[in-house]
């Protein structure tokens, strides 16, 4: 299932989805493509999330591999190639949720890790009201802590493990106190069965109470180039309560890799289709973002990718960016992005810069907008 009937099962009037992070696939400058399936890259080093959780610089979103932007279907076997070589390149935080699919990417990602499980942290979510036994898409969200329980038993036989390492509620539930579902979280880290816990595009306030019953471990939300909104509230929030950020959508549904241009039209079922920034009058003005990108790339001899994700990583250090990918040769252009480093006085003329550009057009449909930054009903 993709993330246009993930929404319209959980009761939204819109087409299209954007939960997931997008897969880089634009033309490199840097010559990546030729590279065999089995060539290392320089491996990315480590960074911690929260007071101990370390995970590697870049992960590797797999939320796309049972079916793209642009309505694909990947061939599983060659995902878990992709998801293999990460690991062999020094990735080793994957991310993932019981709606992508619903359930099979869980199953794609557990078959692919088996063999090194106990080297890497796997990241889930849930939040959804998907039926457990058959993965439809019930409608709405659902983090009632009975439901929470049955849902994580379900993902540790998807994913084959005994343990989840970091369990984020996908979205705030307007009908669950916070503290409910962070008291259930808490009880099944007590259990061993879950070791950290995330929110994931939460309200401030929801965040300050659930850290206040269990200590957050990583707050998920869009961040990138094209979208730096999480630098006016979430962003400061983190590191008052040191919390770790974990981007999604980090090169902007591949509008940051270059793969994008005046031209562009999308398909039915893609949801850039739908969002306002990339119409057509909006796109032309926010090429501008492109264009800069393309100029600190050539200067650092580096793809239009590996600049946006190297800007991230050099924001604070207890961000991470979590691009998906599909293509083999992304994933280590995506990979190789932990060795762009920017001095000091490199990312403040960039920054400047990019303060100088005005991205115009909202980063999601309305319906969709109105599931982000939500606050968790009073606890009675």
């Amino acid at each position: 299932m993709n993330r246009r009937t993930i929404l319209k099962e959980a009761g939204l009037a819109l087409a299209g989805s954007t939960l997931l992070p997008f897969v880089s696939f634009a033309k490199s400058t840097v010559d990546i493509s030729s590279k065999k399936a089995n060539q290392q890259v320089p491996a990315p080093g480590k960074r911690k999330l929260g007071a101990s959780l370390e995970v590697s610089s870049v992960g590797l979103g797999v939320q796309n591999m049972t079916r793209t932007y642009q309505t694909t279907i990947p061939t599983r076997k060659e995902m878990l190639n992709i998801i293999h070589t990460a690991f062999d390149n020094g990735v080793t935080f994957f991310d993932a949720a019981e709606a992508y699919g619903p359930h099979e990417v869980e199953r794609i990602l557990g078959e692919g890790v088996a063999s090194f499980r106990d080297k890497i942290v796997i990241a889930t979510k849930f939040g959804w009201n998907i039926d457990q036994e058959t993965g439809r898409m019930v409608g709405g969200t659902n983090s009632r802590p009975e439901h929470i329980r049955k849902v994580v038993e379900g993902m540790l036989k998807r994913l084959r493990t005994d343990r989840i390492d970091l369990l984020y509620q996908h979205r705030v539930d307007q009908n669950v106190p916070i503290e409910d579902v962070a008291g259930e979280i808490k009880n099944l880290i007590h259990e061993g069965k879950v070791l950290h816990y995330g929110l994931s595009e939460p309200g401030l306030q929801t965040v300050r109470r659930a850290h206040s019953v269990h200590p957050i471990t990583a707050i998920q939300n869009e961040y990138s180039l094209l979208w730096r909104g999480p630098e006016n509230t979430i962003l400061p929030l983190c590191e008052e309560l040191e919390i770790g950020f974990v981007c999604w959508s980090p090169l902007g549904v591949g509008f940051l890799s270059g793969a994008i241009d005046p031209s562009t039209r999308f398909a039915q079922g893609d949801i850039r289709g739908m969002e306002s920034r990339f119409s057509p009058e909006n796109l032309q003005k926010n090429l501008a973002l492109v264009d800069l990108i393309k100029k600190w790339a050539e200067q650092k001899q580096a793809t239009p990718a590996q600049i946006s994700l190297a800007w991230l990583m050099a924001k604070k250090p207890w961000i991470v960016p979590i691009p998906g990918s599909t293509q083999m040769a992304h994933m280590l252009e995506n990979t190789a992005s932990c060795n762009i480093k920017f001095t000091a006085e490199e990312l403040a003329t960039f920054t400047q810069q990019l303060d100088s550009i005005e991205i115009v057009g909202e980063r999601l449909p309305a319906g969709i907008l109105r599931l982000s930054g939500l606050e968790s009903p009073e606890k009675k």
